[in-house]
């Protein structure tokens, strides 16, 4: 049981993030919740709004409390966070991404002493540049009034000391419910999940998940794409999710020829039946952390093609799970994704290998269990 030893009760984990809204950080934290309800009493904090996430984890029972902060930095944030952290008494504070770690630590330094703030980097922006001053204010202030600092992958990381001054940062790796996203079964299984998908049965799709904004490059997938339907016109490509741009790339689909297909799916709820389903998975980002996406298609058999940037390197072996192509190289990227729809044998192999580096180094539980034991330790801690 994760208690506090002076209290014998759960201790009381609060999550910081921007919104609640369809992100890795934030399923993670609905994860991170759900899997540990017995053992700790969450409360999630929003700095700006609530989100899809946050009414769902609101209707589920979870305190979420949105901070409401004003634009550029809001110096009377800290001091309102700081008497929420004091009145819901919480022990351990675990803040995703740079921005909500900002504003812990100075709620820490307005008041909120005793609790332990956990810092958790996520993705970094590209190009990664950091101000001298901030550099500064990390190494010499924020990193003393954190008690741990992790990242989801050795990528961020290393970015968090390198570029931001964290010393040292810990890498808890994200990880997939391989129960949720479960290898493929039987042919007839997966004709009939296409069937139910309104997919036809004997054509090729490419599947990409992924909001529609510009760190996801869509255009150098729809531009790949153009290339793609003039050599293989039996293949579809699904984009899944929802975001500023996606008029936009709506509207460059037409201009580029391809609508009849490319079909615009927004959010759905059944990802893990897409991914089944379809025969390669793609993602374009010109600048990534740990995509959780990305190890759930692994984890659905999906042969991957993907950018080379940031932790995706870290997640697949190139040629062996499937492969890394140049950011912005919309030819290597058609070139490869070709190969894929050209070749089931070596969708086939690609596929079984990406499976098992995710049951070997990316379950869900091992994720879990590292950061119980990091509120554990925190929970258990001497001192502010």
């Amino acid at each position: 049981m994760l208690t506090q030893p002076s209290a014998g009760g759960k201790t009381r984990v609060g999550f910081v993030v921007h919104v609640m809204q369809v992100a890795g950080a934030e399923v993670l934290v609905t994860q991170l919740i759900d899997r540990l309800r017995d053992e700790i009493e969450p409360t999630i904090f929003c700095l700006d709004s609530l989100g899809l996430l946050g009414e769902r984890m609101e209707k589920a029972g979870v305190p979420v409390v949105v901070l409401n902060r004003s634009p550029g930095i809001d110096l009377s944030l800290p001091w309102r966070f700081a008497k929420e952290l004091n009145r819901r008494k919480v022990d351990v504070l675990h803040a995703h991404q740079y921005t909500p770690f900002f504003y812990s630590a100075l709620a820490k330094g307005c008041g909120a002493w005793r609790v332990k703030i956990i810092f958790t980097e996520h993705g970094r922006h590209y190009p990664d540049l950091v101000s001298w001053r901030r550099r500064f204010a990390n190494r010499t202030l924020f990193s003393r009034l954190s008690y741990a600092r992790t990242a989801c992958c050795d990528f961020s990381g290393q970015a968090a000391e390198r570029n931001d001054g964290f010393q040292p940062v810990e890498t808890i790796r994200n990880g997939v419910d391989l129960a949720s996203f479960a290898s493929r079964g039987t042919s007839t299984d997966r004709e009939q999940l296409r069937r139910r998908l309104g997919l036809v049965s004997d054509r090729l799709y490419v599947g990409c998940v992924a909001r529609f904004h510009p760190v996801k490059d869509h255009p150098m997938l729809l531009q790949a794409w153009k290339r793609i339907q003039a050599k293989s016109p039996q293949a579809s490509l699904l984009l899944i999710g929802d975001g500023p741009e996606k008029d936009r790339m709506i509207a460059l689909a037409e201009s580029l020829g391809i609508s009849e297909t490319v079909s615009f799916w927004g959010v759905r709820h059944d990802v893990a039946d897409i991914l089944q389903a379809i025969d390669v998975f793609t993602l374009t980002s010109v600048s990534e952390a740990s995509s959780l996406t990305l190890l759930e298609a692994m984890a659905c058999e999906c042969p991957v093609v993907i950018t080379d940037v940031g932790g995706n390197g870290e997640h697949v072996n190139n040629g062996v799970e499937g492969w890394l192509v140049p950011r912005h190289d919309h030819e290597k990227l058609a070139e490869q994704l070709q190969r894929l729809l050209e070749q089931p044998e070596l969708r086939k192999k690609m596929a079984n290998c990406a499976r098992q580096r995710v049951e070997k180094e990316f379950s869900l539980e091992q994720t879990v269990e590292r950061y119980r034991s990091l509120y554990v330790s925190a929970a258990q801690a001497k001192g502010g």
